[in-house]
């Protein structure tokens, strides 16, 4: 067996990481500009929560985790802070961009339950958490677009078969 042989035996095995790199919008090249940047400055924006979490962690953890009546606060805040950070860069560059926004989605769904249980229906806290979710959602079910590391790969694991 040769390692051409190998690849396509092991590629053959990964459709579910074809699919996830596809993207589903249109090949225009200014959608795709524009797509582009919404991604990018997303990913950039959000960056900041996780730094900020990383700063003081005990203070979001006993302010914001054990509130909202997570168990383990800490863990949990160390997992927030590094999705945000981690995962918006990765989103940022376009590598592994739909499981990047399901994470960082479900961040933001506990980020407005927070708001909602804190603030009611306050729309200024609320709304910065509700704006950050509906662009990762965007991300979730339309993939990161042709400007990104998925796309690259997606040509090389298509290329390969």
């Amino acid at each position: 067996m040769t390692v051409t042989q190998d690849t396509d035996s092991v590629l053959s095995n990964i459709p579910f990481l074809i699919r996830s790199l596809k993207f589903t919008q249109s090949e225009n090249v200014w959608f795709q500009l524009t797509w582009t940047l919404l991604r990018v400055g997303v990913g950039l924006l959000m960056i900041h929560n996780g730094l900020d979490k990383l700063a003081d962690v005990q203070k979001f953890a006993d302010g914001v985790v054990s509130f909202i009546g997570l168990p383990y606060p800490v863990f949990f805040t160390y997992c927030a802070a590094y999705v945000e950070l981690v995962g918006a860069i990765l989103l940022a560059v376009g590598l592994l961009t739909r499981f990047n926004a399901a994470a960082l989605f479900a961040t933001m769904l506990i980020a407005i339950y927070f708001h909602l249980k804190g603030n009611g229906l306050q729309v200024a806290p609320l709304e910065m958490a509700s704006l950050y979710a509906l662009c990762f959602l965007l991300f979730l079910v339309n993939g990161g677009g042709r400007l990104t590391i998925d796309a690259r790969l997606l040509q090389w694991l298509t290329k390969a078969e």
